[in-house]
């Protein structure tokens, strides 16, 4: 070392604590790189992906490689250092040549060559990842017998605790962080997408009963009805499929297309005889049947329509492959405009008339409130379940939150409600807080 001057010594050291910023940023930037994103990418043949994916198969490997690295760059670095420090102020004796040293390496490396090149490794980890892979790999099968003997070593003391090196578990992605994924995706992803792939993720929480529509509200035809009214209904029916019915709609026939009515219709082979032979068989589903499941469900056996029965074999409603789609994609019917939903009537002064028979899960979606979907699947439900009585109307009461004035009742039924605008003046004020 006498022979080698103090100039060439400061830069030995110099590209020491670069080599060391290096290990350190490879560090960094392996593992903080996004792995989806590198599968992407090494899907499509990007040859540094390829290469950073082959170093990530082993992270025990690269981390050991990368550690031996920099550890064996700072104490050559170390002991450089504490050469020069001892030529520089040996005069003043070795405890203080070497608690310069000391001080001064710590501070060096710790700005040059592990904050500052960690935390940009952390922010473009790409960019650091790729370019250093080209080194980290060669490096690999150079050191790969020393690496494998510290992993050896450092792998068994983690067995001793039953720990295993390989873990595929931070590989899969569970349903509410793929959520997670979809909403932090920002401008990459459209919002009409991101809410159609979260409606996806949202099916199985979903069932018939949650979207069905009501036994009540199920556009039928009494088979038994006179004649020229069946035929004005099904001339008149806005639906392409119309349930069929004997007195009761508990004693259901099966649903008639339209198109094979008016078939018939022209054929003058319009009887009740051959409705009743154009006449499909009706679908049930339980209302418990998940909405995935029902998609499933009707994609087997062709259908696009059910009847939605409950645990005593009871019509509930009806459901159709329409509202599944509806539930990902949105209403086909709604208009965009905010301040516009088939459930409520905005008013002018600020608050929203509402029919009782609305459903809560679609008040919650198109309005953005917050009322409790688990029991009652209506508004007139859930305000018969909290008063637990039946109420009269124009009284007022406070549901979840909500103000509400009850306006109409009709049939021991809340048929129309209204939400006053006291709730969406604090709930701006809570947002501003």
């Amino acid at each position: 070392m006498d022979s080698i001057t103090t100039s060439s010594l400061f830069i030995i050291l110099g590209v020491l604590i670069l080599l060391s910023a290096y290990f350190s940023s490879s560090e960094t930037g392996m593992m903080s790189i996004n792995r989806y994103r590198l599968k992407h990418l090494e899907n499509e043949g990007h040859k540094g992906a390829i290469r950073v994916q082959k170093l990530l198969q082993r992270p025990d490997r690269l981390i050991g490689l990368i550690l031996i690295g920099n550890n064996l760059v700072n104490i050559a670095a170390s002991s450089i250092a504490t050469i020069i420090c001892m030529r520089l102020f040996g005069h003043l004796g070795l405890g203080v040549a070497t608690a310069i040293t000391t001080f001064s390496l710590t501070l060096v490396v710790l700005i040059f060559a592990e904050v500052t090149p960690k935390t940009l490794a952390a922010l473009y980890p790409e960019k650091i990842s790729f370019p250093s892979s080209f080194i980290l790999l060669p490096l690999m099968f150079v050191l790969y017998p020393f690496v494998f003997l510290v992993n050896g070593i450092c792998n068994g003391l983690l067995a001793l605790f039953r720990i295993s090196p390989i873990n595929d578990d931070g590989k899969n992605l569970s349903r509410e962080e793929l959520r997670t994924v979809v909403h932090e995706a920002g401008a990459l992803i459209p919002q009409k997408h991101q809410d159609m792939l979260v409606g996806i993720l949202d099916l199985e929480k979903v069932t018939a009963e949650d979207i069905m529509v009501p036994r009540s509200d199920i556009v039928s035809i009494d088979i038994n009805d006179d004649w020229k009214d069946i035929q004005k209904q099904l001339v008149n029916s806005q639906h392409t499929r119309v349930l069929l019915f004997r007195d009761s709609i508990d004693d259901a026939v099966g649903f008639v297309h339209v198109r094979d009515a008016l078939r018939l219709l022209s054929k003058d082979q319009f009887t009740k005889s051959s409705l009743l032979r154009a006449v499909r068989e009706i679908y049930y589903t339980p209302e418990s049947t998940p909405l995935h499941t029902l998609m499933y469900k009707f994609q087997a056996a062709k259908e696009r329509i059910g009847l939605v029965v409950d645990e005593y074999g009871d019509i509930q409603g009806l459901v159709t492959l329409e509202d599944i789609l509806e539930e990902i994609i949105g209403d086909f019917t709604t208009s965009f405009l905010p301040d516009h939903s088939k459930e409520a009537d905005m008013q002018t002064d600020g608050s929203v008339l509402i029919d009782g028979s609305a459903n809560i899960r679609e008040l919650n979606k198109e309005l953005d409130w917050q009322f409790p979907t688990e029991g009652p699947k209506t508004l007139n439900g859930l305000i018969l379940e909290y008063l637990e009585e039946i109420p009269e109307a124009n009284i007022s009461i406070r549901l979840a939150g909500y103000p509400i004035e009850i306006i109409e009742m009709k049939d021991n039924m809340v048929k129309k409600v209204r939400v006053l605008p006291e709730y969406f003046r604090s709930a701006e004020l809570e947002q501003t807080e």
